[in-house]
């Protein structure tokens, strides 16, 4: 794997979309996560904890897009 192709990888792994079931309800997890070797998963995970914590500094009520996609689920049931 060349070093774009795992950095694209990390940003797939690293951003807040996750496929969902065909219920709408069951979230799984990226697929690329399993083309990342450890060293790359971690590495999605730091990016993913970095973006969430700015995402959430700039939200009015201190939420980042993974806590607003969540609370919208669970309001509109």
């Amino acid at each position: 794997m060349t070093p774009e192709e795992e950095e694209l990888l990390i940003e797939q792994v690293a951003g807040a979309w996750r496929p969902r079931g065909d219920d709408d309800l069951a979230t799984t997890w990226h697929k690329a996560w399993h083309d990342l070797d450890g060293a790359g998963r971690e590495r999605a995970f730091e990016q993913a904890r970095a973006t969430r914590t700015l995402e959430a500094a700039l939200d009015p009520e201190g939420l980042s897009t993974t806590a607003r996609a969540v609370l919208a689920r669970i309001t509109r049931r």
